[in-house]
């Protein structure tokens, strides 16, 4: 998509949002000179909203904004398994969809997109603590309780809060690019990409200096991306065993630790794709892929589109 374009988004604040929630696509996509968005916080009618945790919202949208958007964002609220969002403000997220605006979910926003109807048959998450909530309420939802993000097309949803950064980090990824998600990541201060496979939380209880190490080392590896990197060596820099090291590392990032290791190289590719004029076979040396034809057949099983397309998709209008 080009970053000349500008994408309008909604945040839809309804009754009980949660701050947090409500707070992270406003400032993710925040009007500025060096973000082609405009936002506009929204609610069922203009005026006053009762939020959650003791604060409220004065929006000066109504529900109109949902047909102006490209991308409208539903904050979690309290109480999602109680009762339905009002009617009117279904019907307008079922005609913003029809109209071919994306709707993203944050946590318990994605009751509001269940009861449209529109999650029927696709997978889907939420906050753990309302997941069962959701799949009894929702029984046609494909329910995902163990992962940060979905992202089935035209309509996404995310875990608890913070993973409401992960999805935004994602949208702005697929909107203007690796460079531009870093960016924004930088400037927020998160981790610049979490895959939407990663899981919710570790199942069990693991020691925290071993956490430690392997952010450590996911770190280390970033900076030697340009070098052969072996899972015994990657275990060794944590100082673990490989099997110990493959296994908890599944568990906290969704993927194997060369799976990993290539998606890193690959987002590398993508941002020297999108702001330098190294040709395709130097790129695939810097990131350690060796050859034009290694990157361009992991880039295709990845992204499932050639790394010339790629950069002409995103130096069009710069």
């Amino acid at each position: 998509m080009s970053a000349s374009r500008l994408h309008r988004v909604a945040v839809l604040v309804l009754e009980g949002a949660k701050p947090l929630d409500v707070g992270i696509p406003a400032q993710v996509f925040a009007t500025r000179a060096s973000m082609p968005y405009e936002v506009r916080v929204c609610g069922a009618a203009p005026g006053l909203v009762t939020g959650g945790d003791g604060l409220s919202y004065y929006v000066t949208h109504g529900l109109d904004a949902l047909g102006w958007a490209d991308i409208v964002f539903v904050p979690g609220y309290r109480f999602p398994d109680r009762e339905d969002p009002p009617e009117a403000v279904i019907e307008a997220l079922i005609a913003a969809h029809d109209r071919g605006a994306r709707l993203a979910a944050i946590s318990t926003g994605a009751f509001a997109l269940a009861a449209t109807g529109l999650l029927d048959g696709k997978r889907a998450t939420t906050h753990w603590h309302y997941a069962r909530a959701l799949a009894a309420k929702h029984p046609l939802v494909q329910l995902d309780e163990n992962v940060l993000f979905v992202d089935e097309g035209s309509v996404l949803t995310s875990a608890g809060a913070a993973s409401g950064i992960d999805l935004c980090l994602h949208v702005l990824r697929g909107d203007l690019g690796v460079a531009a998600s870093n960016h924004a990541a930088r400037r927020l201060v998160a981790a610049p990409y979490r895959s939407g496979g990663q899981a919710q939380y570790v199942p069990r209880s693991v020691p925290e200096p071993l956490g430690e190490r392997f952010a450590a080392t996911r770190e280390w590896a970033l900076h030697r991306l340009g070098e052969p990197l072996t899972l015994e060596a990657l275990a060794q820099h944590a100082g673990v065993s490989p099997r110990t090291f493959s296994r908890r590392f599944v568990e906290d990032t969704g993927y194997t630790p060369m799976q990993w290791v290539m998606r890193a190289r690959i987002d590398v590719a993508r941002e020297l794709l999108e702001r330098s004029e190294r040709s395709v076979e130097q790129i695939a040396g810097d990131v350690g892929l060796g050859t034009g034809a290694n990157l361009r057949l992991h880039f295709q099983r990845i992204l499932d589109t050639t790394p010339s397309e790629y950069r002409r998709t995103f130096t069009q209008g710069s």
